[in-house]
C-alpha cells in the first residue's frame, strides 16, 4: 500500500483521470514522486469498477483501491445491505474480509465485527478504508480467519464465510470443496464457536449439491439484483432440526420481490396445468434459481403450461413475483404462422424448446427490441407454440 497516493495532488489526479484512457496514463511519465504510472492506472481502474457496485466508497474522499480482482470479488452495497438484515447479536467474524464491504453494513447492525484478510496489503486497505468511512465498530486482523476463529476462546455469534471462488491459476470455481477455505471440510469445528454461520456461494452453484456438502442448513436465500441472481446464502445452525427455509429475493429499482417455500413441500407439491389462457407468468431470476416451479404456481393458484416449461398461465391479472405478459396470439410453431405476425421486431425467449433464441432470429429475420413479446415453448400436449405477448 503505498500513502503517497492518498496525498491530496494524486487524489485529485485519479479523480480527473476517471474518464481518460488508462494506457496513456501507464505511458506518460509519473506526475508524482514515489508514484508509478501503474499504480495510479490501478486506482483510476478499480475507482471506476465502484462507481455504480459501491457508491459509498467511490464518493468518499480518501478511499484506497486495491487492484480490480477484489473489486470484482467483492459484495454489491445492495447485496451487503440485505446480508446484514440476517444477522443479529452482538458479534460477528467476517472470516473471508477481502475488501471490506460486508463487514462495513455488518459493523451498522453489530456491536462488534472482527475482519480477517490473510493478504495483509488488502487487509492494510480495508483497515484504512475503515477509518476513512468512519467505520468504529470493526477489528481488523491480517491473519487466516478460519486459524483466527479455531483458536479463540470466545464464542461468536455469528460467522460469516465468503470462499474465494478462485483456484491457484486464478480461475473460476464453483463447488464448495474447491473453494478457499474448504467450508464442508471445517464445518464441524466452526459450528463449536459460533451460534450462527452465514455463507455466501457462487449464484452457479447447484442447490441440491450445496445441501449434500453442508448440513444443519435452516434457511437458503437466493438474492437477485435487476433479475440477475448475485449470491445463494446459507444459514446454517447447529442446534436447527426445522425444515429448510428456502427464500427468494429480487431487489430492482429500490423493491423487492420476495417468495418463499420449504425444500421439502416443493418436491412433495404436484402442479396443476392448462393451456395459455389470458395471462402469461415468468417466474423472477431467484425463484427459478431456486427450483419453486411448484410451489409459486400453487401459492398464486396459477396453472403451468408444461413440467419443465417453467411458465404460469391465468385468466385473470394477479400480483407476482415476476414478469407478467398479456396473451394476445397463441399460435402453432411453424414458417405460415409466424410470418402472419408480421414481426421484424421483438423481444424473443424460449422454455423447454428445441430451437435457440438466435435460431430463431436469423431464421425468421426478426430484431431484437420493440414492445412485442415472444415466447416459444412447449405446452401440455407436447406440443410446440408461439405466444405472442405485450406487457399489461
Amino acid at each position: 500500500m503505498n500513502k503517497r497516493l492518498l496525498n491530496t495532488g494524486a487524489q485529485k489526479f485519479i479523480t480527473e483521470k476517471l474518464n481518460a484512457d488508462i494506457v496513456s496514463v501507464l505511458l506518460k511519465p509519473p506526475p508524482f514522486e514515489g508514484i508509478t504510472p501503474k499504480e495510479l492506472a490501478q486506482q483510476i481502474a478499480s475507482k471506476k469498477k465502484c462507481r455504480l457496485k459501491l457508491p459509498t466508497w467511490f464518493k468518499t474522499e480518501g478511499i484506497y483501491y486495491p487492484e480490480s480482482l477484489s473489486i470484482e470479488q467483492a459484495s454489491s452495497e445492495v447485496t451487503a445491505e440485505y446480508k446484514a438484515e440476517l444477522v443479529d447479536g452482538k458479534s460477528l467474524v467476517d472470516i473471508t474480509g477481502g475488501f471490506g464491504v460486508d463487514s462495513f453494513f455488518f459493523s451498522q447492525k453489530m456491536e462488534n465485527v472482527w475482519h480477517c484478510e490473510i493478504n495483509h496489503e488488502l487487509s492494510q486497505i480495508a483497515t484504512h478504508n475503515f477509518k476513512t468511512l468512519g467505520a468504529k465498530r470493526i477489528e481488523s486482523r491480517a491473519i487466516n480467519g478460519i486459524d483466527f476463529v479455531l483458536s479463540s476462546q470466545k464464542k461468536f455469534h455469528w460467522l460469516y464465510i465468503d470462499p474465494s471462488r478462485r483456484n491457484e491459476n486464478k480461475e473460476k470455481v464453483f463447488l464448495l470443496s474447491d473453494c478457499s477455505p474448504d467450508v464442508p471440510a471445517y464445518l464441524d469445528q466452526l459450528l463449536d464457536k459460533r451460534d450462527h454461520i452465514l455463507l455466501k456461494t457462487s449464484p452457479l452453484l447447484d442447490i441440491s449439491a450445496g445441501l449434500e456438502e453442508l448440513h444443519f442448513v435452516r434457511e437458503l436465500h437466493g438474492l437477485a439484483v435487476n433479475n440477475e441472481v448475485k449470491e445463494l446464502l446459507w444459514i446454517i445452525d447447529k442446534s436447527s432440526t426445522a425444515r429448510i427455509h428456502i427464500k427468494t429475493i429480487n431487489i430492482s429499482k429500490g423493491e423487492r420481490q420476495q417468495f418463499s417455500f420449504y425444500h421439502d413441500s416443493e418436491k412433495e407439491a404436484i402442479s396443476q396445468f392448462d393451456n395459455p389462457l389470458k395471462y402469461l407468468y415468468e417466474p423472477n431470476a431467484a425463484i427459478m434459481k431456486a427450483g419453486g416451479f411448484k410451489s409459486v404456481g400453487i401459492n398464486y393458484s396459477i396453472k403451468k403450461l408444461h413440467q419443465n416449461t417453467h411458465l404460469f398461465t391465468s385468466d385473470a391479472l394477479i400480483p407476482f413475483p415476476g414478469r407478467r405478459f398479456e396473451i394476445i396470439e397463441n399460435i402453432p410453431y411453424n414458417k405460415k404462422s409466424i410470418k402472419s405476425l408480421e414481426l421484424n421486431k421483438a423481444n424473443i425467449a424460449t422454455r423447454n424448446f428445441p430451437v435457440t433464441v438466435a435460431e430463431i432470429r436469423k431464421k425468421y429475420k426478426i430484431k431484437e427490441g420493440g414492445d412485442s413479446y415472444m415466447f416459444f415453448i412447449t405446452n401440455q400436449s407436447g406440443d410446440f407454440r408461439v405466444l405472442l405477448c405485450k406487457k399489461p
